[in-house]
């Protein structure tokens, strides 16, 4: 059985998500946490975060053993751009991109 959980909207960009997500797909949700919290990067408590809520979700189905979950896939896709200027020299403008992420965890439940 599959279970999941959603973040949207979080103002991370995606590539800098993606780093993390190679290193944690396929571990146990345990061992998962452990190597996200001692990570410096930002995107490491976000996704943290995200597995913490879907380990919940799990939680509330009394057919799921939640020891026994492993972290199955975790996405992490891109939402909307928050388009910004900054003045420049010489009356000119320059675009910012505030790039914002969809972080989904997949848990399934597997052998440790």
């Amino acid at each position: 059985m599959k279970v999941r959980a959603e973040a949207k909207y979080e103002r991370i960009s995606p590539q800098k998500v993606k780093k993390l997500v190679c290193i944690i797909k396929g571990r146990p949700v345990e061992k998962g946490l452990e190597m996200l919290k001692v990570m410096p990067q930002k995107a490491a408590d976000v996704v943290g975060k995200v597995v913490r809520s879907a380990v919940a979700n799990a939680d509330q189905n009394p057919d799921i053993d939640v020891d026994s979950l492993v972290i199955e896939n975790v996405l992490a896709d891109q939402g909307p751009t928050l388009k910004r200027f900054r003045a420049r020299a010489r009356g000119r403008g320059t675009r910012i991109l505030k790039r914002t992420t969809h972080i989904t965890v997949i848990l399934a439940e597997g052998s440790v």
